[in-house]
């Protein structure tokens, strides 16, 4: 990774002049940087886990079907879908800090605007800008950090991402509560959060991703990224399925089996917790034995936790320690698939191998919402949760298969690099 802007010279040696910083090592600064941008991704988490819910209780309210509602909210996840095709060039030209400073103004103008019109095609545009805000800034903070990760520290460094991300998500739906106050106070509340990013961001060095003088082309590279990562390539759909159908379908599964909202506010950020509680001893424990086995074993168990959801049908204390479970398990399925993905593919081509991760993401999340509200439409409003265990089952399945793939990995990389 080259640094394009040396920390010696120009403003940003006045701007540690003024903080009192008279010299920064590059190991100090590495850590700064870090934490500068876990704090970002905290404020990205709370933005996510409010809007989702949020948008779709206010929905519900007005008489909006679970079906459109469900489509509405997959706006922000084709927004996601549209900017991932593209992302790859403006991170290199611009650098990391410029692309998710342009991702945090844009989320923060989308979000302050959804108040203004109660109407479902103007909502429709604002969630595709946050999406393409939130996948923007999401790709250049998760790229900077997997690509100057240490390997023997990588699970852990994007596990602390991915727990940083889950604890701004759960604290988002709790947000829910300011909506007797008015309208528009958690909006203008998720607003201030994001000015607050923007100004961190501003202390941040300009870096950009490694640019190889004989790198593969970029047909070869996103073959080659699916040829040697495919099984780690698909927890990132199986999170964004989860994440999107969890926040836009289980408020309206809540209300239909008699869950009040202000439980259901209360219920959503289990998942969060769980994941709290267990991401970083996932991550590490990756580090130690591998991912491949701790993403099968979490997946597994993570199936049977939510196919338990509709047992307990309204008892809330039961969908609770389910959820709990459950996001403590798959909750970390991002972090550590990116984990383990920078572990199969070369580095020159770890950016195409994270926009098929992103683009995953993204077309998870766009089903998660349709499929989900769909279920619970026209099945029965326990389908959600089906679908969610059916999906975890398969990806445990076809872990099994992975194996054979990765014994051709040392051939196919050379054959890929050459």
């Amino acid at each position: 990774m080259g640094d394009k802007e040396n920390p010696a010279n120009g403003s940003f040696t006045f701007m540690y002049f003024f903080c009192g910083e008279w010299k920064m090592t590059k190991s100090v600064s590495a850590n700064y940087r870090f934490f500068i941008l876990i704090l970002v991704v905290i404020i990205a988490g709370l933005s996510q886990g409010l809007l989702l819910p949020l948008l779709a209780i206010i929905l519900e309210k007005a008489g909006v079907s679970s079906g459109a509602n469900g489509l509405n909210a997959a706006a922000l996840y084709i927004g996601t879908f549209l900017i991932m095709l593209v992302i790859e060039k403006p991170v290199q030209k611009l650098g990391y800090k410029r692309v998710i400073t342009i991702g945090v103004v844009l989320v923060t103008v989308a979000t302050v605007l959804f108040p203004l019109w109660q109407n479902l095609v103007f909502w429709f545009v604002l969630r595709m800008l946050v999406g393409i805000g939130d996948s923007a800034l999401h790709y250049a903070s998760q790229l900077w950090i997997t690509s100057s990760s240490p390997a023997g520290k990588r699970g852990r460094h994007i596990a602390i991402y991915g727990m940083s991300y889950a604890i701004g998500f759960s604290i988002g739906p709790l947000g829910i509560k300011l909506l007797p106050y008015g309208m528009w106070v958690p909006f203008a509340t998720v607003s201030i959060f994001f000015v607050l990013a923007f100004l961190l961001l501003l202390r941040l060095p300009h870096e950009y991703p490694v640019q190889e003088e004989k790198s593969p082309s970029a047909k070869r590279r996103y073959a080659g990224a699916v040829q040697l990562a495919w099984f780690a390539l698909i927890p990132s759909f199986l999170y964004g399925y989860m994440e999107s159908s969890i926040n836009s379908n289980f408020p309206v599964y809540g209300l239909r089996v008699g869950i009040s909202e202000g439980w259901v506010s209360l219920l959503l950020p289990a998942i969060g917790i769980g994941s709290l509680i267990l991401q970083l001893p996932l991550g590490m424990w990756s580090d130690r034995i591998g991912r491949k086995p701790v993403l099968m074993l979490s997946g597994f168990l993570g199936a049977l936790a939510f196919l338990a959801v509709p047992l307990f049908s309204a008892h809330v204390w039961g969908v609770f320690v389910a959820f709990i479970i459950a996001g403590g398990l798959v909750g970390s399925f991002y972090s550590l698939g990116l984990a383990y993905i920078a572990d199969l593919v070369p580095k020159a081509s770890l950016p195409a191998a994270n926009i098929i991760a992103s683009i995953n993401f993204s077309v998870g999340s766009i089903v998660g919402p349709n499929l989900g509200g769909l279920g619970i439409q026209y099945v029965a409003p326990g389908s959600m949760f089906y679908f969610l265990g059916g999906m975890f089952l398969l990806f445990t399945i076809c872990g099994f298969f992975f194996q054979r793939a990765k014994q051709q990995e040392e051939s196919s990389l050379i054959h890929f690099t050459n």
